[in-house]
């Protein structure tokens, strides 16, 4: 792991450089909450992984998302920031996304045009294909997960469930308990462990 992006809190407080604002979103992983850089005046989001039920340090799917985000820089990718330790919980900060797509959607006073839907798709389709020409396997697409700002560019996010293929010599069996139930293509539902970008692409559409 690229340690140039840990680090800890001044004064051993995280509140010293991050003020939190409000609590953005929440999953088995921990918190996710919007936050100020006491610094610069910007908003991050800081996503807290709890350690303490972790005996061997950093949960497997945490190490893997930091990982890869470290090599990732494209405009359809969420922008890893910095890692943060305080006491017994990490803090993943990253760029401030002000919406998602799923609550984007649900939002009865929000009616994307043709132009608009094109435009966010073209987006999706060319995050995604940084990642695959990269060998990279996202594995939980879904609307959640693609982010939004109010200039209207959309990014892709949470990536503890990707895979990068390259990593392995070998045709590898990957378990096809990925991808949340509705958005998991067939071939998974029936049981498939070799497969690979094309998971992505039926999620996606």
């Amino acid at each position: 792991m690229d340690v140039k992006f840990i680090r800890k809190p001044n004064n051993g407080r995280l509140g010293n450089i991050y003020r939190k604002i409000c609590q953005i979103g929440e999953g088995s992983y921990g918190k996710v909450f919007k936050a100020e850089n006491t610094m610069n005046g910007e908003f991050v989001a800081l996503k807290k992984m709890k350690l303490e039920s972790e005996k061997e340090g950093f949960p497997l799917t945490a190490m893997r998302e930091i990982k890869l985000l470290q090599t990732l820089h494209h405009p359809n990718i969420v922008q890893l920031l910095e890692i943060m330790i305080e006491k017994d919980s990490y803090y993943i900060i990253s760029e401030y996304m002000e919406h998602d797509l799923t609550g984007v959607l649900n939002n009865k006073l929000v009616n994307y045009n043709i132009s608009q839907i094109k435009c966010l798709s073209l987006q999706l389709l060319n995050g995604l294909d940084y990642l695959h020409s990269r060998g990279i396997l996202h594995r939980d697409l879904k609307g959640s997960n693609l982010l939004l700002n109010n200039r209207g560019q959309l990014k892709l996010a949470d990536f503890g469930l990707a895979r990068d293929t390259r990593a392995s010599i070998r045709s590898p069996n990957y378990t096809n308990r990925v991808i949340t139930l509705w958005y998991r293509p067939p071939e998974l539902l029936l049981g498939a462990t070799k497969y690979g970008a094309e998971v992505d692409m039926w999620s996606a559409g």
